[in-house]
């Protein structure tokens, strides 16, 4: 029987030397391509999950806290994170001590469980009397809308929310003809203590 041999294949019996050496050197380069497209993807992928995630800007953290912080204070549940913002900004923009001086109130506040803002208040001058000024600023800020002497919101201040069934902001006929003709709603008494000791009464010019 005879032994079998190599047949070459019949396409090359009808190529020149250049024209096979041109092939293997094409399939060379889509190999090579091949290979470092491969490569190029790994080292992407690789690049992507060692990158560091950005960083969270600092002012943005300190709003967190001072909005949290303003949670306590008004014994609330929600309060808006834009107005926070905006009140944080100017109150430390009036006052640059503020900035520090929240940030240590919020830890203050971290460091203890308080069940209402009285008690927070009570315990944050008892800790330095300085705060005192701090949560005025704040809770003016919230409740009238202003901060650094600059009214930063005024329909959605806390001192209209509180009353806005019976009292509206100043405006014209926002209750319809005669709507002072009705009865006003019931409004119950307070029975909250002061959580902060008196301070100098101050006529503010009109």
């Amino acid at each position: 029987m005879a032994a079998e041999r190599y047949c070459v294949p019949v396409d090359v019996h009808h190529s020149s030397p250049n024209s096979m050496r041109i092939n293997r050197m094409l399939r060379m380069s889509r190999r090579d391509v091949l290979l470092a497209g491969m490569g190029a993807a790994v080292a992407s992928v690789t690049a992507q999950a060692a990158e560091p995630q950005p960083a969270v800007s600092s002012d943005v953290t300190e709003a967190a806290q001072f909005l949290t912080l303003s949670l306590r204070l008004t014994d609330r549940e929600t309060l808006s994170p834009a107005i926070g913002s905006a009140l944080y900004a100017r109150i430390v923009q009036a006052v640059p001590e503020r900035k520090a001086q929240i940030s240590q109130l919020y830890t203050l506040m971290r460091q203890s469980h308080f069940e209402s803002a009285q008690e927070l208040a009570i315990a944050a001058e008892k800790a330095d009397p300085a705060f005192k000024d701090v949560i005025h600023d704040i809770m003016t800020g919230w409740y009238r809308g202003v901060a650094d002497q600059k009214v930063v919101v005024y329909r959605s201040a806390l001192m209209f929310d509180i009353t806005k069934d019976a009292v509206y902001p100043k405006t014209y006929a926002t209750g319809g003809p005669f709507y002072w003709t009705s009865k006003p709603p019931e409004v119950p008494l307070p029975t909250g203590a002061p959580g902060l000791s008196p301070s100098k009464f101050v006529v503010e010019p009109t």
